[in-house]
């Protein structure tokens, strides 16, 4: 069985779909989307706008996303994401929501949201989701006047 959305989720317990998620990511410069249920902000990750190597890049490319993961906070925040989404998922089922917009952002919504929202995205499959990814802000170009003042190292 399938939502009309086409998405499913099959459980070992029940022939019944449970959820069909959605991760989109953004850059907070240019809005939260609306229709978010969960948003994560990513701007406590060390940002890859600031290396000249890697500005042109997004969280798609490999440099870009081993950046991003060396950050001293990464693995103990996705961790912690994935525990969050474990409780609250099943949660919003039997509320009776048949979907759920999750939304990663980072400033510009180039680099750590595209990243950490295929990183979940992996996970959520994982755990049986039917995850869609949309990268809404993925091919405006790097703007400093977005990313703010450079903190120091």
């Amino acid at each position: 069985m399938r939502w009309p959305n086409g998405c499913a989720r099959r459980s070992p317990h029940r022939a019944a779909p449970i959820r069909c998620c959605r991760c989109c990511r953004s850059g907070f410069a240019r809005g939260v989307p609306r229709n978010a249920d969960i948003v994560l902000d990513m701007r406590f990750l060390r940002n890859p706008h600031w290396d000249p190597v890697l500005r042109p890049g997004t969280g798609l490319d490999a440099d870009v996303a081993a950046y991003v993961q060396a950050d001293p906070a990464y693995d103990a925040a996705i961790a912690s994401f994935e525990t969050m989404l474990s409780i609250l998922l099943p949660r919003y089922k039997a509320e009776g929501k048949s979907y759920v917009t999750i939304a990663f952002g980072c400033t510009g919504g180039r680099h750590r949201s595209v990243h950490v929202a295929e990183r979940m995205g992996a996970w959520l499959r994982e755990q049986g989701f039917s995850p869609t990814i949309d990268h809404r802000d993925l091919g405006t170009a790097p703007q400093d006047s977005l990313e703010g003042a450079r903190r120091a190292p």
